[in-house]
């Protein structure tokens, strides 16, 4: 078999066969298969596309490039939740305490989360951003911290999918990232690593996603869900609105902050909203509990200060201070706050998220590059969001910095991100479609709401 011959049947619109898939894998991950010729490939398939058989096949290639966690030894049924990418998205971090608390015992939380690059939050920073917490946790360390408190977030240990690592590397330069069933593969290739029974896949769509349309993330969630079903694991996804910020904290102590605050029912209700949804959607999956009652509980545990506790809890095991969550003021403040005033009276009629994103990043909260250092103290605070009227000079935001040069350039990207009007802007939905193996729905406008 010749790299060549693999290459040009693609070129062609070909579907490659199982064997010829795990040639390019394997080959490419021992060092036998130049970059020059992956690229090739990927390219082709950028162009040419691949059937569900060809995508499953990537994924299962990809995925036993290496490492694969088992969980078993939990005992209950595993779960896991995955976003594609936002910005102010810290849903993960009131998920996992939520559904710890929800079923104790009996449901499991193992994440593995990644970090931010470019307009993007990442989990791991975010976490991170609490004094003493470590997101680098052995493999035994990781099991009994779930075992133990129901739920844990941590880098991906050992040698997960190392044939994602380097086809991502390439795809990053080659222009090849925007290709479904290369996301696809490369999302689920993780998640199945990961070792969960149950995976909940929140696919973003906006101007603050990967996915620009609601049609292109459908077709992204439907992918991936045929994948966990070719691949004997349960797994929905749900299509959410990314063409606004979610919550009003972006940043990583911010979102903490956030998150904190919401788990004892002083957060947004955007974001509140959202977390509720993604719990019972879980916990349905899971078979234990319907998700309308799993709702109902997940306000119960936040009404009653269960699920915060939780979130202190799990911080604790993982090293961090929860006495910041109790309290915090305790955070680091940036040095420079600067308040971002309304030009005139009206509303805000569009925020371009993703380059709030960009901003947010810009001022320290992000990395523009893999190797930039991060400012937990960084980010932006949202005082108004899209649609909420506002009067000329009203603080509409604070952006949090330590670093005044860095304050000029993010100040114009984020004011360049917001347009205002005189017409209030028509109510978007949180909720687009949800997706499972029967197929897209699409909910009301009430029930998206």
């Amino acid at each position: 078999m010749r790299m060549y011959d693999i290459i040009e049947k693609k070129r062609d619109g070909g579907a490659l066969t199982d064997k010829e898939i795990a040639f390019f894998v394997n080959g490419y991950v021992a060092g036998d298969i130049p970059d020059y010729q992956a690229s090739a490939l990927l390219m082709a398939i950028y162009l040419r596309g691949m059937d569900q058989d060809e995508t499953l096949s990537l994924t299962m290639r990809m995925l036993h490039s290496g490492d694969v966690v088992d969980l078993s030894s939990l005992g209950g049924v595993t779960v896991d939740k995955h976003s594609t990418g936002g910005v102010g998205d810290k849903t993960s971090l009131a998920v996992v305490p939520l559904l710890a608390a929800m079923d104790p015992g009996h449901v499991f939380v193992a994440k593995m989360s990644g970090r931010g690059l470019g307009h993007t939050g990442g989990t791991l920073d975010k976490l991170e951003s609490i004094p003493g917490l470590s997101t680098q946790v052995e493999r035994d360390d990781f099991l009994r911290i779930v075992r133990e408190h129901g739920g844990a977030i941590i880098s991906q240990t050992g040698n997960l999918v190392p044939a994602d690592k380097l086809i991502y590397a390439l795809r990053d330069v080659t222009a090849t990232v925007g290709s479904i069933p290369l996301i696809a593969s490369s999302i689920m290739s993780k998640k199945l690593a990961s070792g969960s029974d149950c995976i909940l896949l929140d696919v973003k769509v906006g101007s603050g996603a990967f996915m620009k349309t609601v049609p292109q993330a459908v077709e992204l969630a439907q992918t991936m869900v045929t994948i966990g079903r070719g691949a004997g694991r349960r797994v929905r996804a749900l299509v959410t609105n990314m063409d606004r910020p979610l919550g009003r904290a972006i940043g990583n102590s911010l979102e903490v902050i956030e998150v904190a605050r919401m788990l004892q029912g002083r957060g947004p209700a955007d974001l509140e909203h959202e977390c509720l949804m993604l719990a019972g959607e879980l916990m349905e999956m899971t078979g234990r509990m319907g998700a309308a009652a799993a709702r109902d509980r997940a306000r119960e545990l936040i009404e009653n200060g269960g699920a915060f506790d939780k979130l202190c809890e799990i911080v604790r095991a993982q090293g961090g201070d929860p006495a910041y969550l109790r309290d915090t003021a305790l955070f680091e403040a940036a040095p420079i706050q600067h308040r971002v005033l309304a030009p005139c009276d009206g509303y805000i009629c569009r925020i371009d998220t993703e380059q709030v994103g960009i901003a947010s990043a810009q001022l320290g909260a992000g990395r523009l590059a893999k190797g930039d250092a991060i400012d937990y103290s960084a980010g932006i605070e949202l005082l108004a969001n899209y649609g909420d009227p506002v009067r000329c000079g009203q603080p509409v935001a604070i952006l949090h910095t330590s670093r005044e040069d860095l304050l000029v350039q993010a100040l114009a990207t984020f004011n360049a991100a917001l347009t205002f009007g005189t017409d209030e802007p028509p109510a978007e939905p949180l909720l687009f479609a949800s997706v499972d193996e029967s197929g897209a729905t699409y909910p009301s406008r009430r029930d998206a709401e």
